[in-house]
């Protein structure tokens, strides 16, 4: 017999399909000893912890606000360049049209970050989301 198992905490929500009756013994946790094994082991940790009713405490594999805000700021530059918007009008969407000069636009740095964006988010586009994926391992494995 399945049942949901459903856990809410502030840092988020767990959800597992229950197998039946699991019998009175400890569950538990298979780790290969690999390159991720400190990092598995540390999940395995906030999972038990999460499990109990503690507080989990911090994930080092979330991305940072930096890393989450650049990449809002490229999927919204990457849609408004398929809605055929320039970098111009893209900045002054992004960055504020206060911060957009009048004169000297081919050399602004604003310019540059938001052809940056765009080329970004076209990436991500092209497959380069699956690199989230390996956050923050991709050169442990």
């Amino acid at each position: 017999m399945e049942q949901d198992i459903v856990l809410q905490r502030p840092s988020g929500t767990f959800r597992a399909k229950a197998l039946g009756d699991l019998g009175t013994g400890p569950v538990a946790v298979v780790l290969p000893f690999d390159r991720l094994l400190e990092h598995r082991a540390s999940a395995a940790v906030r999972l038990w912890r999460a499990v109990t009713g503690r507080d989990p405490g911090p994930d080092h594999a979330a991305l940072s606000p930096a890393r989450r805000d650049r990449l809002v700021l490229a999927l919204r530059a990457l849609d408004a360049r398929l809605d055929d918007a320039t970098y111009r009008e893209i900045a002054a969407t992004l960055f504020g049209a206060d911060a957009i000069p009048d004169s000297a636009w081919k050399t602004h740095d604003l310019r540059d970050r938001t052809i940056r964006l765009v080329r970004y988010g076209l990436s991500m586009m092209q497959g380069g989301y699956r690199h989230l994926l390996l956050h923050p391992f991709r050169r442990k494995s």
